[in-house]
């Protein structure tokens, strides 16, 4: 077997990286790290792990499993521990000096690991493992040594000198351009953060939040006013409060606006020049377009499969949104006589219709939601009655924001599983959004427990303030933990195979499917408490709260497909198709498939959209609403199985989110469900049956 050199450039014995964190369990040391650490333990973590390929590559050793597949699963540890501490940083907590570094070590990134898909000598050992991976009696090894196969030729193992060089070429400038859409976005969207001068205009706006805006005010460095922060969705939340007209047109045009205004932080051409590539690297692979290529990968398998699903959709979603739409004009024009509705006005005519017709006033709702309450006593507990787990929290481990907390994740006996981040305030050095993410995979190859981070954007509240939620900052919690559920829980031996490391048409399903626990009874009777009074949510709420969000389904389910639509149009460019015009292009798209809604814009336009330009997804935005199917059915699996209790979050736990990708998504969704998928729970989960 093939031990792995440690011939590389040396690390000074003071940089945190160049040895594991003698910490509990490997937690990175962020009380010593500082950005002049990343740079030379980067540079060195990849030459050390090209030294260990190419060892393994040039051993004279008949090619095995051990001396191959797992020695390549041993490499580069040191690449690892550094690179996932420097990119989390990157999108939490960037600065001048990270994201320089980020833009410059791109390229080099994509050409190390080019160099190594595209070694002919290491990909031949590859091959001949595959040729006789029956003989191997482990299910995972054969499954590690299938998938490493399949990415091998993925990523252009079996393509000719000069094609691979013209990959290469290609994936270099596409991780520049990615990086280069990241930095932009950030810069607009901290440049269009909305300034107002007085209180009033905020008015429809809870205390706690006006004090947030002006506190972000100060921050931004403003002597006065108040500053509304621009969320990552083409639909931002204030929206739906703001009763200033002006205002809210004012932060829809601001939201609108990132990426198109043909400053130094335009993003259209990057998009444009990213799909270019992307359609061009498929035919070099043998695809038809990158959805083509992406999709082979997936559950879906084609996009004409996820075209299907999204076309069997969108004529329910479209009646959905106009009958709604028909409901918002007839409100709008007795409040507003003589006035159009306007995409700006959309939200807040619905949240007067929803406190008119479900008697529910969304600030008021707000109050029972505290986000300590909610984090500790219904994700928390839900995940206690599911899975037997304890959370303990750490304030001796260093983390690396003071908004940063860290709990220890503990089975019933006291057996240590891993470790929980949670990050959820938004500031300017954070991108967009809420996402899972992790300094540490799970792995027994490598005995390393899994280190987990949870981010999102909740603005965070004035001094002496409660952070409080909207029912949509609680499902997204519990989606989020979902996904950490996903990384702690996992047990397998290989990294390659662990955790969230599934189909992205897979890895939504755990998410979703954590959602709707909490609207459970016993959760919300724990958490669900009056931040001030200590009185608990009224019954009547919930049901409320059912009816109100199923009534805003068909402006959620239409900019959700207009996205997931735009992003398959973007990626299904034939290779040699020339787009001149990123507006024009996504405006004919969208015409195409009748979602040009004049009041409904996409939830994403393509110059913020993150998720395919700068976030890895790619043709596979789709891939919420594939999975949530999944998690519908599975849930609705779940209250058969008694609800919130051990017995269903054994079998869940069992069956997907200890395995990672040891087996195929499809074939564990049936071991957990039972049977095959039924699509009838979406349906009615979307208010669409």
């Amino acid at each position: 077997m093939i031990e792995p050199t440690t011939a590389a450039r040396p690390l000074a014995a003071d940089n945190p990286f160049a040895a594991p964190s003698t910490l509990d369990h490997g937690t990175p040391r962020f009380d010593r790290i500082a950005d002049e650490h990343f740079r030379p333990a980067l540079l060195a973590g990849l030459e050390e792990r090209a030294e260990e390929v190419r060892a393994i590559a040039t051993s004279a050793e008949a090619p095995t499993f051990a001396n191959t597949i797992e020695a390549l699963e041993r490499c580069g540890r040191l690449l690892a521990r550094t690179s996932a501490v420097f990119s989390s940083l990157c999108a939490t907590d960037v600065n001048p000096a990270r994201q320089e570094l980020q833009t410059e070590l791109a390229p080099l990134f994509a050409a190390a690991s080019d160099a190594i898909w595209m070694d002919a000598e290491l990909f031949a050992r590859v091959e001949a493992v595959h040729a006789d991976r029956a003989s191997l009696a482990d299910a995972e090894q054969r499954r590690l040594v299938e998938r490493y196969h399949t990415l091998f030729v993925r990523r252009g193992a079996r393509l000719d000198a000069v094609a691979q060089e013209r990959m290469r070429a290609i994936n270099s400038e596409l991780s520049s351009l990615s990086t280069a859409f990241n930095e932009h976005l950030r810069a607009e969207t901290n440049d269009l953060a909305l300034l107002v001068e007085t209180e009033a205009e905020l008015a429809g706006l809870s205390k706690g939040a006006i004090s947030a805006a002006a506190d972000a005010a100060r921050a931004a460095g403003h002597e006065s006013g108040f500053l509304i922060g621009i969320e990552l969705p083409t639909s931002q939340g204030a929206l739906g409060q703001l009763a200033d007209r002006a205002v809210r047109q004012r932060l829809f045009e601001a939201a609108s606006a990132r990426g198109s205004r043909g400053n130094a932080h335009d993003t259209r051409a990057l998009a444009i020049r990213m799909a270019t590539l992307r359609a061009e690297r498929a035919k070099l692979l043998g695809a038809k377009n990158h959805a083509e290529y992406v999709l082979a990968d997936e559950m879906a398998g084609t996009p004409e499969a996820v075209q299907e699903m999204l076309a069997g959709l969108i004529p329910r979603i479209v009646a959905r949104a106009e009958e709604e739409e028909r409901d918002l004009r007839a409100r709008f024009a007795t409040t507003n006589p003589g006035a159009e509705l306007e995409p700006w006005d959309w939200a807040k005519v619905a949240e007067e219709v929803r406190a008119e017709r479900f008697d529910l006033d969304d600030d008021e709702v707000r109050q029972y939601f505290p986000l300590r309450r909610v984090l500790e006593d219904g994700v928390f507990f839900m995940a206690r009655e599911l899975y037997g787990i304890e959370m303990r929290e750490r304030t001796d481990l260093p983390v690396y924001h003071p908004d940063v907390r860290a709990w220890e994740v503990l089975e019933e006996d006291g057996t240590t599983i891993g470790l929980f981040y949670g990050d959820y305030f938004a500031r300017a050095s954070k991108r967009g959004g809420a996402w899972m993410t992790s300094f540490a995979e799970q792995s027994t190859l490598h005995e390393q427990l899994p280190l987990v981070v949870n981010v999102m954007n909740v603005p965070k509240p004035g001094a002496g303030q409660e952070a409080l939620l909207s029912f949509d900052q609680v499902t997204t919690m519990f989606h989020e933990f979902g996904h950490a559920l996903h990384g702690l829980l996992s047990s397998v031996r290989h990294p390659l195979l662990s955790g969230t490391s599934v189909p992205r048409d897979f890895v939504e399903f755990p998410s979703q499917l954590h959602e709707d626990f909490a609207f459970d009874p016993r959760v919300l009777e724990r958490c669900a408490v009056h931040h001030e009074t200590g009185a608990p949510l009224p019954t009547e709420f919930v049901e409320k709260i059912r009816a109100a969000r199923a009534y805003g389904q068909g402006f959620d389910a239409f900019e959700y497909v207009a996205a997931a639509s735009l992003d398959l149009a973007w990626h299904t460019l034939a290779p040699g198709a020339v787009v001149e015009d990123a507006e024009a292009f996504e405006k004919s798209a969208l015409e195409h498939l009748g979602l040009a809604h004049p009041l409904i814009p996409p939830r994403y336009r393509t110059c913020y959209f993150a998720h395919i330009f700068a976030g890895g997804y790619a043709a596979g935005y789709y891939a919420y609403l594939w999975s949530e199917a999944l998690a519908a059915d599975g849930f609705a699996g779940m209250q058969e199985a008694g609800g919130m209790v051990r017995e269903a979050g054994r079998r869940a736990r069992e069956a997907v989110l200890g395995r990672g990708l040891t087996l195929e998504p499809m074939d564990m969704y049936r071991a957990f469900r039972g049977r095959e998928l039924d699509t009838a729970p979406l349906l009615e989960r979307r208010g669409l049956a």
